[in-house]
């Protein structure tokens, strides 16, 4: 009989798991033998922080471990946000990257069980070596916000996933998040470090800390077979849970997959896993199967703690997995006799749990909720407030209302057995609510660091929802407050039941319908088109735009009559160039006395919450001496990127295609563009229509591929010539550049190439370039990273037939949306590559 009972447990916690993924913002109903599992872990008052520096960095099967075997109070800490990294599943980077991957994590934390922290560290892309990457991000200022976060969270237990020994051996990140976890650790118990700090938070020393190594650290299975492991703790760490149905890898690869932007979808192991544990700093475990050995992770570690353990043991032996509500009158008792002890951290954390296990024990389910997915200022919107008893013979609750909530009717009743009531009210955004925007984006940060005013927002990885509902809930006559935030739902067809964040939105959103204008004309204007969208009703208004330099703008269509909300209208600007020179034109609207001059991103994706961005409208406009023979391209879609966009920026059009829907008549266009990282993410149907593309490269078309990583990529994969791809890299985005093929077309024709169309590239020169080729390919460009041998591989042509083939590993992706001249003058030559060839070749007929 008990087994069956477990077995129904196991059901129907997974079922409540595979909700939870879906639902962070919403309810997460626990199973009886989940909310059992998390009476257990009110026994453990111990905690571990796990350091690195990306998201995705993380070891997921020791933080699940951390969570569900052990019990302790797990967090990552990740030093950014991925912002420098790429992206599988759509065309965002940069900061709209970070917000994506930030997410991310949020959802991998919810499914093993970890908290989640970043400091104020920007990724700027990859890093050879520590001492650059800790330059571009101010040592100092990332060392405090690791310390803080120590000082905060208190862990007794430090892990980092990376070596602190080995500067210049892995990716520079890496090895300073692992630099800094040392210092700090140290540093978090030193009053005179950080003393500004200590006005809101304590010292706090960690008991030990470990680096979390592996026998790729090693180099080899086999030399780390026969490594001292004298200084390892082994952790057994492929333990099965009865409770939830799965083992431990399981639940880490249901983590790992939720970082999708990077494609680490993972299957789930099951059976015997080791995690291996290098002590490097305080006191050694005395027990060493057991990293918390030795450290005092029991009741007795609060003050006058005694009561609340017998208590708390009374609670896990009279549990009853049948009926947890049961339990109410015990749990309710534990809560109480914590009140009573002094103030302190463990006392409040705890505390915190108890309340969430009076509404996981009861089956209570409160939920406040509106119908639009964004309000403005000034606006009011009609808010639902559920509260459903489904377990308790009756449950007595209040709805506090306040300056912005308005409580309409049933503010306060009481609720028998299974019944569910909705509560109106009226929610008035105030007129000078700030609109929804990550925290660390308010203001402009700098290359490696981010800029946050309010020091107490330093760590998260969020603000929470901007409304809240306070709610009165009586439990056995003890009143217990909750704050439920509010949140948008809504009934998709095919998803189901949806939560997303309610948004604040302005006024209005300004958007440019091209964020770059390459300019070849510098004799007539061009004309630009600024669209204004209005979330409110919009009146009596003004617009102004600019250009610094020499730039003049004239106004062709300024229709000034009011804007209702919902609806949009285009602007439209003549402007003139000063040739030679780069412009950010910038388009303001004045309404109400306030000025308007962001557009509004949203970021959705059905693997995390929809997210929004507020950044400056402009649009970046180059007075560019530009020639491009290529009238035509086709463009096969890849991880996702923007570079169709710079290609019709340039005059060209251009058709976009999944690999499988490429047509089979090619003649009409000039080139194919393969997008980036299309051989990773479709391999099978790249191999598919190989034999076409050779065919149109052979018939006299360009074939130009952008770059893959070399992982699963074979040699005679990339087109109709063998190219071999590796790991090589050039992160100095002002690395000298060397032409090694002076007179090929490639940096002649249409557009004659010098050293200046190097200059002011973003973040990298490219990544991933191939070390090995047919011999009819010519290496065009050389460059390297300081003290580094010049790699030849960036950029290759070769004449296949009467056609052309390019690879290039150069990062156009990130260099033609920052609106680099060189990179779209460079982009012009590949493309026209065999257009120029015909118009020569008639050229020379022509002659004779």
């Amino acid at each position: 009989m008990k087994s069956i009972i477990s077995a129904v447990f196991a059901f129907f916690l997974i079922f409540s798991f595979s909700t939870a993924q879906e639902n962070r913002l919403g309810n997460n109903p626990l199973s009886s033998s989940e909310i059992y599992h998390q009476i257990e872990k009110l026994g453990f008052l111990g905690s571990a922080l796990f350091v690195a520096a990306h998201p995705d960095d993380e070891n997921t099967r020791l933080i699940s471990w951390l969570d569900n075997e052990k019990m302790a109070r797990t967090a990552y800490l990740s030093l950014t946000r991925g912002d420098g990294g790429q992206n599988l599943i759509g065309s965002e980077l940069r900061e709209q990257l970070g917000m994506i991957r930030t997410q991310e994590l949020l959802e991998a934390r919810n499914i093993d069980g970890g908290e989640q922290f970043f400091t104020r560290a920007n990724d700027f892309g990859y890093s050879k070596h520590p001492d650059e990457t800790l330059e571009i991000w101010d040592k100092e200022a990332v060392l405090s916000d690791v310390v803080r976060i120590i000082r905060k969270f208190k862990p007794d237990v430090i892990v980092n996933r990376f070596d602190h020994r080995s500067p210049g051996s892995t990716h520079g990140h890496h090895t300073s998040s692992a630099m800094l976890s040392v210092e700090a650790f140290d540093l978090a118990g030193n009053k005179s470090a950080y003393p500004e700090q200590l006005d809101n938070l304590e010292t706090w020393q960690p008991e030990r800390l470990f680096f979390n190594t592996s026998w790729w650290f090693y180099g080899s299975r086999d030399a780390f077979a026969k490594a001292d492991k004298t200084n390892l703790i082994e952790v057994e760490s492929g333990n099965y849970y009865p409770y939830s149905g799965r083992s431990n890898g399981e639940i880490a690869a249901l983590s790992r997959s939720q970082h999708q932007s990077q494609g680490f979808g993972s299957s789930g192991s099951r059976g015997t896993s080791t995690e291996y544990l290098e002590f490097l700093k305080g006191s050694f475990p005395e027990d060493k199967s057991d990293l918390f050995s030795g450290i005092n992770t029991s009741w007795s570690r609060i003050d006058e703690s005694g009561s609340v353990e017998k208590v708390w043991r009374k609670l896990l032996v009279n549990y009853d997995f049948k009926n947890p509500s049961a339990s109410l009158n015990q749990l309710l008792k534990l809560k109480t006799q914590l009140e009573k002890l002094p103030d302190s951290y463990w006392k409040e954390v705890k505390l915190k749990e108890v309340r969430q296990l009076v509404l996981d024990m009861t089956g209570v389910y409160l939920n406040a909720t509106v119908n639009q997915p964004y309000a403005t200022p000034g606006e009011t919107v009609d808010v639902d407030i559920e509260i459903t008893n489904r377990a308790l013979q009756s449950l007595n609750f209040k709805v506090n209302g306040n300056s912005d909530l308005q409580i309409i009717k049933n503010n306060q009743r009481v609720l028998p057995n299974n019944s569910s009531t909705t509560v109106e009210a009226q929610l008035s955004i105030p007129k000078n609510q700030k609109p929804t925007n990550p925290y660390y984006l308010e203001q402009e940060g700098s290359l490696g660091m981010y800029a946050v005013a309010d020091e107490s927002l330093i760590g998260l990885p969020e603000t929470d929802e901007p409304f809240s509902v306070s709610m009165d809930l009586i439990f056995d006559g003890q009143k217990i407050n909750y704050e439920v935030p509010i949140i948008y739902q809504t009934t998709d067809r095919v998803r189901g039941e949806v939560y997303e964040p309610f948004h604040i939105k302005p006024a209005v959103s300004i958007s440019f319908t091209q964020p770059n204008y390459i300019v070849t004309n510098f004799e007539e204007p061009t004309e630009v088109i600024a669209t204004v969208k209005a979330f409110q009703d919009v009146k009596n208004f003004s617009i102004v735009t600019s250009a610094k330099g020499d730039w003049k703008i004239s106004t062709t269509n300024a229709d000034l009559s009011p804007i209702k909300a919902g609806m949009s209208r285009e602007f439209t600007f003549n402007v003139l160039p000063k040739p030679g020179t780069e412009a950010d034109l910038q388009f303001r609207f004045i309404a109400n006395g306030q000025v308007f001059n962001q557009e509004v991103v949203t970021v959705a994706y059905n693997h995390i919450p929809d997210q929004q961005l507020l950044k400056p409208a402009a649009s970046r406009m180059v007075a560019l001496d530009l020639k491009n023979a290529a009238k035509s391209v086709a463009y096969i879609n890849g991880a996702g990127d923007d570079v169709t966009q710079a290609i019709e920026a340039m005059g060209t059009t251009v058709v976009k295609y999944n690999p499988n829907e490429l047509p089979a008549d090619l003649s009409m266009f000039d080139a194919v563009v393969v997008g980036i990282r299309a051989f990773n993410v479709a391999p099978d149907a790249m191999t598919n229509i190989q034999p076409q593309l050779n065919a149109f490269v052979n018939n006299g078309g360009t074939l130009l591929m952008q770059y893959n990583t070399n992982r699963g990529v074979r040699s005679d994969a990339l087109g109709p010539l063998e190219i071999t791809l590796s790991r090589k890299r050039v992160t100095d985005e002002n690395a000298a550049v060397v032409f090694l093929a002076p007179e090929h077309p490639v940096l002649n024709t249409p557009n004659q190439l010098t050293a200046k169309d190097f200059e002011g590239w973003v973040q990298e020169r490219g990544l991933y370039f191939p070390d090995a080729w047919d011999s009819a390919f010519t290496p065009v460009l050389g460059m390297s990273d300081k003290g580094e041998p010049i790699t030849k591989g960036s950029l290759i042509v070769a004449e296949y037939g009467k056609g052309h083939v390019v690879y290039t590993g150069l990062s156009l992706f990130r260099e033609l949306p920052a609106g680099v001249p060189g990179a779209y003058r460079l982009l012009a030559n590949m493309l026209s590559l065999s257009s120029n060839k015909s118009t020569i070749e008639k050229e020379t007929d022509q002659k004779l």
